[in-house]
């Protein structure tokens, strides 16, 4: 099942293969609130942009060097092994590479989109790790389990309604958390890994799930807005990615300040205008405004594309390269 939440209740549940559950939150999501006006000349923001590229490594607007980072941090995807143990509720641990290579795929996904990199704490890593323990135990997920789960403990209650939780382990939960399928009234998932507010954060995971801290974070990234795809080069596997595509879960953009709710989005390719749904998003996850954008007719392939966006102040306007890395 996938399934979202919003506030402090849960919203949708849907069949699926796999499923993901993302942190709620009331108000706007824990987000801090961007800064600047979302004109055309910024993507994710200016004053992310520089911090992102310099500490992280590379420059996310040239192709060649967005792929060698995008190949070289996902070359090792493994997850380790659990050390813990359903039958006795231990939480047990993973190893510490395991779950640094999972905050290297999120801080990925961050680099691609011009945000800085976040942090993992020790604190919120014990709290999440007893949260994955519960869900492991109890064999499906919840934002808000009873006392009388199988391995309940209070600091995995506090943690499974403070993540985004998944059944799969730690690391291939953020590309699935980044296609985001079945939620399609929020892709909240996608949306707090690429919030101005995230981190510190928490990953814990046993060998089947895993809960990712997302709410009440110290980030202060401040972007106006944020788009995915991002402005700029973006590789075509990742459009491929976490048990669905692109073209089925949605393009977005997301902001703290800029209402899209009454705004106009054109995306054009060669100059032929490309037919789009408009989904306007539920607010509180992680942003406090956010849109989809479901491909009508077309699909997501090599080239590049024109995005503009009116009727939020002066018109946004960006180009997304699709870029085969290959690998």
């Amino acid at each position: 099942m996938v399934c979202a939440r919003a506030g402090l209740g849960l919203v949708v549940v849907v069949a699926s293969v796999f499923a993901a559950c993302e942190g709620g939150g009331g108000g706007d999501g824990g987000s801090s609130g961007g800064s600047g006006d979302g004109d055309g000349s910024s993507s994710a923001g200016e004053a992310a942009s520089d911090s992102a590229a310099d500490s992280s490594g590379g420059n996310p607007d040239d192709a060649a060097a967005m792929c060698m980072r995008w190949l070289s941090d996902r070359a090792d995807l493994s997850e380790g092994a659990w050390s813990g143990d359903v039958a006795s509720c231990d939480p047990g641990d993973v190893p510490a590479d395991a779950r640094d290579r999972a905050l290297g795929v999120l801080n990925l996904y961050r680099w691609l989109a011009d945000l800085p990199p976040i942090t993992l704490d020790d604190t919120l890593n014990e709290k999440t790790q007893a949260c994955a323990l519960m869900m492991d135990a109890n064999a499906t997920l919840s934002h808000t389990p009873p006392t009388s789960w199988t391995c309940y403990s209070e600091v995995g209650a506090e943690a499974a309604g403070s993540s985004n939780i998944a059944t799969t382990a730690g690391v291939a939960s953020i590309d699935l958390y980044m296609m985001d399928p079945g939620n399609p009234d929020t892709i909240g998932h996608r949306r707090w890994i690429l919030s101005n507010s995230i981190g510190p954060t928490g990953i814990g995971s046993t060998n089947g799930y895993s809960c990712l801290w997302t709410i009440g974070g110290s980030g202060a990234a401040n972007a106006p807005w944020v788009a995915y795809p991002p402005p700029g080069p973006f590789p075509l596997s990742a459009t491929t990615i976490g048990f669905a595509n692109l073209d089925q879960t949605g393009w977005s953009i997301q902001s703290d300040t800029l209402d899209f709710t009454a705004a106009t989005f054109t995306i054009t390719r060669d100059g032929e205008t490309l037919p789009v749904m408009q989904v306007p998003l539920l607010g509180g996850y992680g942003s406090t405004f956010a849109t989809s954008l479901l491909p009508m007719g077309w699909t997501t392939t090599v080239g590049e594309y024109h995005v503009v966006i009116e009727g939020v102040g002066e018109p946004i306007t960006y180009d997304v390269q699709i870029v085969d890395c290959g690998g």
